[in-house]
């Protein structure tokens, strides 16, 4: 394994803004962790209205939606979580992802990356393949249950074996920031911008909900216009997208109509089937 050197939290800090930096109540860099998510879950929570934030130079165990396993080799990506506690948890807490995915989307193409696109409900995408996944998970310790934890695993520059894995059940191919950008920005910059954009999301969604990210998240749509299946517990919903709903619902036109999906795995309707 490379010895990946640690990315200083005081140069983060310089670069995050006086805003979101005076919302921050902790920021930490550890060269390894099982998970930034498990990690912030073990932790007492922030106090109301404040953002506690952990970044891991390696994960050994990270994870995924539905207990799905995040690899990320050394030194290829980028694993961070902030943990944040509402004062009272917003209606429709589950479109926090959502919103979540249209920030950090925004600012990646800020920093100049091209082709981006966003998969319901939780994955980052560029040039049809799969950049990213986010991961939110409420925090049972502390506050009375109303605290967060938000997760992202982010391919900065992967190795060649990761761009030619098998493919997903619902994409031919891995990608990374590399592959869609003219040159990386710095590390600490990249971590800032990511970091700010999860702060002053989080912070507006607290506000006003889903409602500002819902347009942005559509700008943003991979699915939409292609037919899709939606494998969930108990049954498997196929139909064409069309877009999501003003509370982060995917909406799938069916033979039987139009179904509003709240949970569930996407999947090629042909398992291996080219996207197009």
């Amino acid at each position: 394994m490379p010895i990946v050197a640690m990315t200083d939290p005081d140069d983060i800090l310089q670069r995050i803004g006086s805003e979101a930096r005076a919302s921050l109540e902790l920021l930490e860099v550890f060269p390894e962790l099982e998970s930034t998510n498990t990690w912030l879950l073990q932790q007492a929570s922030p106090s109301r209205g404040r953002f506690r934030a952990v970044i891991a130079e390696h994960q050994t165990a990270g994870r995924g939606r539905s207990d799905k396993i995040w690899l990320s080799p050394s030194g290829s990506g980028l694993c961070l979580s902030l943990a944040y506690t509402f004062a009272e948890l917003p209606r429709h807490l589950p479109s926090l992802t959502l919103a979540i995915g249209a920030a950090i989307a925004t600012a990646l193409e800020n920093l100049g990356a091209k082709d981006l696109a966003l998969k319901w409900p939780n994955d980052l995408m560029a040039q049809d393949g799969k950049l990213g996944g986010i991961l939110t998970e409420l925090q049972s310790k502390g506050e009375g249950g109303r605290a967060v934890v938000v997760g992202l695993g982010l391919n900065v520059d992967l190795p060649d074996r990761m761009r030619y894995m098998p493919p997903a059940s619902w994409t031919s191919k891995f990608t990374d920031l590399a592959a869609c950008l003219p040159e990386l920005p710095e590390r600490a910059a990249l971590i800032a911008a990511v970091i700010r954009s999860i702060v002053e999301c989080i912070e507006r969604f607290a506000r006003e909900g889903f409602g500002h990210f819902h347009s942005i998240w559509q700008r943003y749509d991979w699915l939409k216009g292609r037919r899709w299946s939606v494998q969930q517990a108990q049954r498997r919903i196929t139909g064409v997208a069309e877009g999501i709903d003003e509370e982060g619902a995917l909406l799938l036109r069916t033979n039987a109509g139009l179904e509003r999906v709240i949970s569930g795995s996407i999947e090629l309707p042909a398992y291996g089937a080219a996207i197009g």
